[in-house]
């Protein structure tokens, strides 16, 4: 068994599209897929992607990224009912959105957002970034609150233990994991990338890889005896950060 990763593929690019077609229908069916949120916004998308990884792979395992929960297409009346309905179809294709055990191995989604833990947002910030018109909350819902909601939907996961434990999330849960290359110009970015409450909520786990998205920086980096990977597809034009394959993150022979 081997354990791949990949996030932020955003089918809704006819490249993207193509690349998820185009895996194998008979290479991963022993393994796992460990998916970091962000397929798409529209719902018909989400459900072809899940028709064809749960085709492909064993198993997989994903939780919603942000662009998931965006209401440009469908009628929902908020973004967390839509969050609801999307964990609902995952089970009905049997994409595990829970914390799930195969063999030696326990893999644990984790949900988040963002609460300016790593930044006050900009004023240009606040006017560029779509969360803030594709998300809809329930009234006088801010970032926090919806932050420590997905993060309440954790609290039960925190005291697994098995052999080898690998966590995963859509958003950052430290920002010390974003590289230095990064332009100063696009850290205005950093306020919307995660929040270190998530954080906290891994080192109660201690895992021996978190994985993560969001970014679309593809990162391998140990801190405090950690691995955090992140292995975004990322749209068309990233190639210069991104792999465009999966990423193998744990196979039996590693124990």
């Amino acid at each position: 068994m081997k354990i791949y990763t990949v996030s932020d593929i955003h089918i809704d690019f006819h490249e993207n599209h193509g690349w998820l077609t185009s895996l194998s229908s008979v290479d991963y069916q022993d393994d796992i897929l460990i998916l970091a949120g962000d397929i798409a916004d529209a719902i018909e998308s989400l459900k072809a992607a899940f028709e064809i990884l749960s085709d492909t792979f064993h198993g997989v395992c994903y939780v919603p990224g942000n662009h998931d929960l965006w209401l440009r297409h469908g009628t929902w009346h908020d973004s967390m009912e839509k969050f609801h309905s999307i964990l609902k179809l995952a089970d009905q294709y049997g994409i595990n959105t829970k914390p799930v055990e195969f063999g030696n191995v326990t893999i644990i989604p984790l949900f988040g957002w963002y609460d300016y833990s790593f930044g006050e947002p900009s004023v240009d910030l606040r006017r560029s970034w779509v969360d803030y018109v594709a998300c809809r909350w329930e009234k006088g819902m801010n970032d926090d609150d919806i932050t420590q909601y997905f993060l309440s939907l954790n609290e039960r996961a925190l005291e697994i233990k098995n052999r080898c434990v690998i966590t995963f999330s859509h958003f950052v849960p430290r920002i010390d994991v974003m590289p230095s290359f990064i332009p100063k110009h696009r850290r205005y970015l950093y306020p919307v990338l995660g929040t270190n409450l998530l954080e906290h909520q891994i080192r109660r786990i201690h895992p021996r890889i978190h994985i993560y998205g969001h970014t679309h920086v593809n990162r391998q980096v140990k801190i405090d005896n950690i691995t955090y990977i992140n292995n975004a597809y990322g749209y068309p034009h990233e190639g210069a950060i991104t792999r465009k394959k999966l990423f193998c993150v744990y196979s039996d022979e590693m124990i």
